[in-house]
């Protein structure tokens, strides 16, 4: 089998040194943990800024400082933003992030778009026209199947059918299991996939997508502990850690 890609994503929009001391807040704190995280085995980093607060923001701006200090400083690194809303910004907000940051990855929730499906098409063309690559977040089957009434309606344009599969986020507690992943990866679209899964079951979860061909996500946005509940050192540990078990695997 084809060894997946690796994202890590290391604070999420939510999350703080309160959860974890190790949790990147700043962007110099992020492109540290970029760089720990790419000598760790992650290929790509899935990026989230905060404002001068430390709250989740969507700044064009602050994004595009953030962005060219992790080329700098990690220039073999893949970056994806995030147009995520955690309850603060509009699809407006969203839409006005793409237009104006041009990014080259993005991931956009499908959910939260349609919030406002008047502009799902701007969302999408948008981001068509830009050159920027979308990752569809996927939260369950009813996601799946939106994403696909999309697509074949062309609001969804041709070459979007990348997804993202999120297991836990509303579960009890945001804990995951392994066997969560059968019934949406059955229900989603075809198209290149990624995992990522909310608890300490973090790890066998992404073993399990592993072993049916997804790429995998791992982070402190998502688990800060390991399977036995001890809390992970950072983000680095738990990259290194995925990819020994990876490796056991033989994937």
């Amino acid at each position: 089998m084809t060894r997946p890609l690796i994202m890590v994503a290391p604070n999420g929009a939510r999350r703080g040194k309160a959860d974890h001391p190790a949790l990147p807040v700043t962007i110099a704190e992020t492109v540290e943990t970029a760089a720990a995280c790419l000598a760790a085995g992650a290929a790509a980093l899935h990026l989230h800024i905060r404002d001068d607060a430390g709250r989740h923001s969507l700044d064009p701006g602050r994004y595009g400082e953030a962005l060219a200090e992790l080329a700098r400083a990690v220039p073999d690194m893949r970056v994806q933003i995030t147009t995520e809303s955690a309850g603060i910004f509009e699809v407006p907000d969203q839409l006005d992030c793409l237009a104006r940051l041009k990014p080259g990855w993005a991931s956009v929730s499908v959910r939260e778009i349609a919030r406002a499906p008047e502009l799902a098409a701007r969302v999408y063309g948008t981001c068509a026209d830009n050159g920027t690559e979308v990752q569809h977040i996927l939260y369950d089957p009813e996601d799946a199947a939106l994403l696909a009434r999309w697509q074949a309606q062309g609001i969804v344009r041709p070459g979007q059918d990348s997804t993202i599969l999120v297991l836990g986020r509303y579960a009890t507690g945001q804990k995951a299991t392994p066997d969560d992943l059968a019934p949406l990866l059955a229900a989603k679209p075809p198209g290149r996939w990624m995992l990522c899964a909310f608890g300490p079951a973090e790890h066998a979860c992404l073993l399990q997508a592993a072993r049916r061909g997804g790429d995998l996500r791992v982070g402190f946005e998502n688990n800060l502990h390991r399977a036995d509940g001890t809390l992970l050192h950072d983000n680095a540990e738990s990259v290194a850690h995925l990819v020994d078990e990876l490796k056991r695997i033989a994937v």
